[in-house]
Parts: C-alpha cells; sequence; structure tokens
C-alpha cells in the first residue's frame, strides 16, 4: 500500500474521547501510544496558531461532531488540490517534538477542552477532570458514560504528519498541530477504535461505523489541505471513497 504500518506493543489508543482521568495520567495517548504524562499537566500554551482558522470559531457545524468542516463538494476540491508524493522516512520522528497537551487555561489542557466540547452533559471537578457526561464514538458508534474508556485522537496522527511534511516544520507549528481546536484534527473517540488505528492512513485504516466515513474522509482532507501536507495515491482513493459517501 506504499505505507509503513508500524505495530507498537501495548500502545494505548488516541482517540475520541479522552480519559476519566483526563489530567492525572489517563489511559490513552494520541495515535496509539501512551502519552507519558504520568499525572502532571505540561506548561505553556500552544505558542504558534493553526494555519488560518475555520470559520464557526471551532465550533461542530450542524451534521458534524468535528469543528472547521467544509462541504463534500469543497472537500472533493482539497482532495484534488493536495499533492501526491510517497511516504517520508521516520528518521528522527519522535512524539515529544510534538508539544501535547498543551494548557488551555482554567486548568484545562487540550485534552480536557476536546473531553467537554465531544461529550454531553459533561461536568467538571475543580482540576478540570470530566467526572460525568456522556459521549458517542465516531468511529465505531459505541457510546460511554465513562471518560476513563475515551483517549483523545489527532486525525492526522502525529506519525503520518510526520512522513507527509511536518518532519520540515519547526517546533512552534508542531505544537499548534498536536493542540488544535479549531480545525477537525482532534476528537474524542473510544480507546479501542483508537488503539486498532495507530498512525495509519484511510487506505491501511477506515472507522468499522461507515456512516462516519462522510466526515472522516472531509476532516483528514481539510487537516491535510490547511497543514500543506501529501498524500500518496492509495490515501487519495479511499479519500475519495469515504467523501463519496456523503453524496452529491
Amino acid at each position: 500500500m506504499g505505507r509503513q504500518i508500524r505495530v507498537r506493543g501495548g500502545a494505548l489508543a488516541v482517540a475520541l474521547v479522552l480519559g476519566l482521568s483526563g489530567c492525572a495520567g489517563s489511559t490513552g495517548g494520541a495515535d496509539g501510544e501512551p502519552d507519558g504524562k504520568a499525572g502532571g499537566k505540561p506548561s505553556g500554551k500552544a505558542s504558534a496558531p493553526a494555519p488560518s482558522a475555520p470559520a464557526g470559531g471551532g465550533k461542530p457545524a450542524a451534521g458534524d461532531v468535528l469543528p472547521g468542516m467544509v462541504t463534500a463538494a469543497v472537500a472533493r476540491t482539497r482532495l484534488a488540490g493536495l499533492k501526491v508524493a510517497k511516504p517520508g522516512t521516520m528518521a528522527g520522528y519522535s512524539r515529544d517534538k510534538f508539544t501535547h497537551w498543551a494548557e488551555q487555561g482554567n486548568k484545562c489542557d487540550t485534552r480536557e477542552v476536546v473531553l467537554k466540547r465531544d461529550g454531553s452533559g459533561v461536568t467538571q471537578d475543580a482540576e478540570c477532570r470530566a467526572v460525568s457526561g456522556s459521549w458517542k464514538s465516531l468511529y465505531d458508534g459505541s457510546a460511554t458514560t465513562d471518560a476513563g474508556k475515551l483517549d483523545i485522537d489527532h486525525m492526522v496522527p502525529l506519525a503520518e504528519a510526520w512522513r507527509s511534511g511536518a518532519a520540515g516544520w519547526d517546533a512552534a507549528r508542531r505544537k499548534a498541530f498536536a493542540n488544535d481546536l479549531t480545525h477537525p484534527q482532534l476528537l474524542a473517540v473510544s480507546a479501542a477504535s483508537n488503539r486498532s488505528k495507530g498512525d495509519q492512513s484511510p487506505d491501511l485504516w477506515q472507522p468499522t461505523d461507515k456512516s462516519s466515513w462522510c466526515q472522516y474522509g472531509r476532516a483528514w482532507t481539510v487537516v491535510k489541505s490547511d497543514y500543506g501536507l501529501t498524500v500518496t495515491e492509495p490515501e487519495r482513493a479511499m479519500l475519495t471513497t469515504m467523501i463519496d459517501t456523503c453524496g452529491r
């Protein structure tokens, strides 16, 4: 398929919704890997803005669960404009080069902000940890009231971004990418689906709930387009298939 698939033993899931432990050693990291947080929050806010913030102020549009989405027609145009290239190597890659999760104010970091945004009736304690609420995972349709069964996923995984252009970014841009709350880059999903996805591109992994393909294909395309990342031919073909489930 032209993509390097990396199997991580014991890797934890990245996905739709983050863990109940929020700040304190949640069960999930990003891109199918543990986040190495071990109970502490990284200091400092994201120091570089994401490329042009979409309309909507970071809030999902009607019918979508992700912010910064575009119509299927616009997504097709964006997809056609993406540069096609072979994936780069993983030489020099480290998740630590994508600082996450950044502080967002009120004792909340990026993960906890996404947990609150993507859930219904979410309440948080004095440390911004989600203590109640309900969530539905976009990737597999599973529902839960236990935030501990959820992870926060990077739509375009950090390792995949590295292979498709982020290796040449500076630290500020990588931090902005890893903490982007205005583009459709972060979402709360079930730990199981996140673990299954890992850092794979759409030609190698697709959500089991096909009703999510329309959103998934559009979201992936928007992120790659706005950040100037490349795609492979098989990746573009699968994105076309996903976006076509949206109808015309």
